[in-house]
């Protein structure tokens, strides 16, 4: 895997063509937030001290009785199935791969270029259109799919995942930098992913104006077709329901209790006692991480880690214990 990851650093034409294929297939994954998703993988999960140490953590060994793991793929950002692929090729399972048809062409090559790295690859990760066959699942997709998963793989082991988003708790007092840095955890990949924040919890008497501005950097994003498609619906529903809004000509801020927004709004709630919103926030199944003070730094929602599992449900665990 360290290969592999030095491999991604490099500007091999083979691997810039893919990027541009994936670009081509999907106009959500432009060329900047693949490049993102990829240094976060290089980065986060492929350093070889990182893989060490977590390898140890499950002590892991030649013992293992190999199973045909299968996974249905989620694709709502570049490489978003990364990390349930790396647990159950470190595991020392084998894997079919079912991917999202919006997501259906970088994995593959990079498969194909740890083919070329080591031959026996080929009998540990193959890729079908339909999961028939294996001995447990991981499953990723949205509320409805996911019921549909929880019937159809439910007689196996499986891990199931639901729809999910993240919020954000500001005090008040926030510098320049860290409302920079929040505006990354909401804006990457266009808010997409299960890690974007779509909600803010703010304080009583909140100043919005240098947050706004803080969203400046993604004004860019009107260039992008179908963002603005997205911006002026959303636009039009507040007018002519006549919600108050806030915007910076780019992103729509609306109050909203809902944790989840539309694409190019995000929603905002105030609050009265922090200690509180934590515990109401602990209890909610819907939320998959918090930044802001006391919680994941401002800017670091996109940048898990090799522990940091999905749903909070320990997948290489899971894999062990089959």
């Amino acid at each position: 895997m360290k290969k592999l990851g030095d491999y991604l650093q490099t500007n091999d034409p083979e691997w810039q063509e893919t990027k541009q294929q994936a670009y081509q297939k999907n106009p959500w994954f432009t060329i900047d937030f693949i490049d993102i998703a990829v240094k976060n993988i290089v980065e986060q999960f492929l350093q070889e001290g990182l893989l060490l140490e977590w390898t140890k953590h499950y002590h892991l060994d030649d013992n293992i009785i190999q199973k045909n793991i299968g996974i249905v793929m989620a694709g709502n950002i570049p490489l978003v199935g990364f990390h349930d692929f790396l647990c159950v090729f470190i595991s020392g399972h084998r894997q079919t791969i079912k991917l999202s048809s919006k997501d259906d062409v970088l994995l593959k090559f990079l498969v194909k270029k740890l083919y070329s790295m080591d031959i026996e690859i080929q009998n540990l990760v193959s890729f079908a259109e339909m999961l028939k066959g294996c001995d447990a699942y991981i499953a990723t997709g949205s509320n409805n799919t996911a019921i549909y998963f929880k019937q159809y793989f439910d007689k196996y082991p499986n891990i199931i995942r639901y729809n999910k988003t993240s919020v954000a708790v500001l005090s008040g007092d926030e510098s320049i930098e860290e409302l920079d840095n929040l505006s990354d955890d909401i804006h990457l990949y266009f808010g997409l992913g299960c890690r974007n924040v779509t909600k803010l919890f703010v304080p009583k008497d909140y100043d919005f104006i240098p947050l706004l501005g803080s969203f400046d950097r993604y004004k860019y994003f009107r260039d992008h077709h179908k963002y603005t498609n997205n911006y002026d619906y959303q636009l039009s529903i507040m007018l002519l329901n006549k919600v108050y809004y806030m915007t910076n000509g780019s992103t729509l801020l609306m109050e909203n209790p809902a944790a989840f927004s539309a694409i190019s709004t995000v929603n905002y709630e105030y609050y009265d006692d922090e200690e509180t919103l934590k515990t109401d926030i602990k209890n909610r199944d819907d939320i998959q991480c918090v930044t802001g003070k006391g919680f994941i730094d401002f800017g670091k929602a996109q940048e898990p880690g090799l522990f940091s599992y999905a749903d909070g449900v320990d997948t290489m665990q899971f894999l062990l214990s089959l």
